[in-house]
């Protein structure tokens, strides 16, 4: 049954992200929100839904390897996996405007987190200094992307319909992802025990990988269809919400001791990972076949090195 919770909840937490960004996003554009700030805010929130009830579950339940184990394997895994297999596919280019807003943010937000986890201890207080970063880089964010030259144009309508429809559908997905949450963690935490090994390492692996489908699959996406600048925009901004999203809602509501296994190792790859991620970009401004390659044999070393040392 292990395994059936695993699978049941990784699919739960798929589905539910879909269907809650699909609903907000209807629900939002309905009540005459700008699509730049429902880009920035509902489908960002949205997208990382599942890392973010996962966390939440985690910590209640007393697993905080797979808590702070599934933001920290996600960073990696976005980096060194998704944008590896994306870069494979296509060379993912990179909008230079966008890369010192967004490669400055996630530079931050990672060292950030970094030490705050190195600390030992994510307390109310690193939670709260967290949001206020993501609050920052949002309107940062919206105001960077907005500023244009004023033409004359009529205002967009907003789409016709009711709100309830879009409303029952976001809040379908909510309860699809805390379930599929429950789900991952219980099997998650019976894996661990059954095979005798931390519960951070599954954290750091399954959970991770997991948790990041919606974005492996966003990039592959738009790799195919030749639209990098959203495959490097999605890793960046995922990485960004991760840490000051995530690990301060978690901290906010429900405050953490970092587990031992969460070690130093994995805090460097995570620092290592984004270094790389800001170097490559910046030279050429993309990221090429032949780079993605180096990125996923870094991955496959670093889960190898985690097996190894289980």
């Amino acid at each position: 049954m292990t395994f059936v919770f695993i699978i049941a909840g990784l699919v739960l937490l798929v589905a539910g992200g879909d269907i809650l960004v699909r609903g907000a996003v209807t629900l939002a554009t309905r009540l005459g929100i700008s699509p730049l700030l429902v880009g920035l805010t509902v489908v960002g929130f949205g997208t990382s839904t599942p890392e973010l009830v996962t966390s939440l579950d985690a910590a209640f339940s007393g697993a905080p390897g797979i808590s702070i184990g599934n933001v920290v394997g996600s960073n990696i895994a976005n980096i060194l996996l998704i944008l590896g297999v994306a870069a494979l596919i296509m060379p993912v280019a990179v909008s230079p405007k966008a890369f010192w807003r967004d490669a400055a943010a996630l530079s931050l937000a990672t060292l950030a987190g970094a030490a705050l986890v190195l600390h030992g201890e994510l307390t109310r207080i690193a939670g709260a200094f967290l949001l206020g970063g993501l609050v920052a880089y949002i309107v940062v964010a919206f105001r960077s992307e907005s500023r244009g030259p004023v033409v004359d144009a009529a205002p967009e309508p907003v789409p016709a319909g009711g709100i309830a429809r879009p409303a029952l559908l976001a809040l379908a997905g909510i309860a699809t992802t805390i379930v599929g949450a429950r789900l991952l963690v219980s099997g998650a935490v019976d894996l661990a025990a059954g095979l005798g090994v931390s519960d951070a390492l599954i954290g750091l692996t399954i959970v991770a990988v997991g948790t990041s489908l919606p974005e492996l699959v966003t990039a592959v996406i738009a790799a195919v269809r030749r639209q990098g600048d959203i495959a490097f925009g999605n890793v960046v901004g995922s990485n960004i919400y991760n840490i000051l999203g995530i690990l301060g809602v978690t901290a906010l509501v429900h405050p953490i001791t970092v587990p031992t296994e969460i070690a130093a190792f994995d805090i460097g790859t995570m620092l290592a990972a984004t270094l790389a991620l800001v170097v490559l970009a910046f030279t050429g401004w993309q990221v090429s076949r032949r780079e993605g390659a180096a990125l996923l044999i870094a991955y496959v070393g670093y889960v190898g090195w985690l097996v190894a040392n289980a």
